[in-house]
């Protein structure tokens, strides 16, 4: 009985684990360059505010 159970659970698995469209594959590629695109600008965001306050510091 466990034996059937084991074989019904990685049947199911291979089903859900399908492999992915080329359109997915481009939205899962697109995703991670953006949320690398808007984490580098906020760094750079950040490097111009502190380069800001330290000249008004200066005057």
């Amino acid at each position: 009985m466990k034996d059937q159970h084991q074989n019904n659970n990685s049947a199911t698995n291979t089903r859900t684990e399908r492999q992915k469209t080329g359109a997915e594959i481009r939205e899962a590629r697109l995703k991670l360059a953006l949320k690398a695109n808007m984490a580098r600008r906020k760094a750079q965001a950040k490097a111009r505010r502190g380069q800001n306050s330290e000249k008004s510091q200066g005057q």
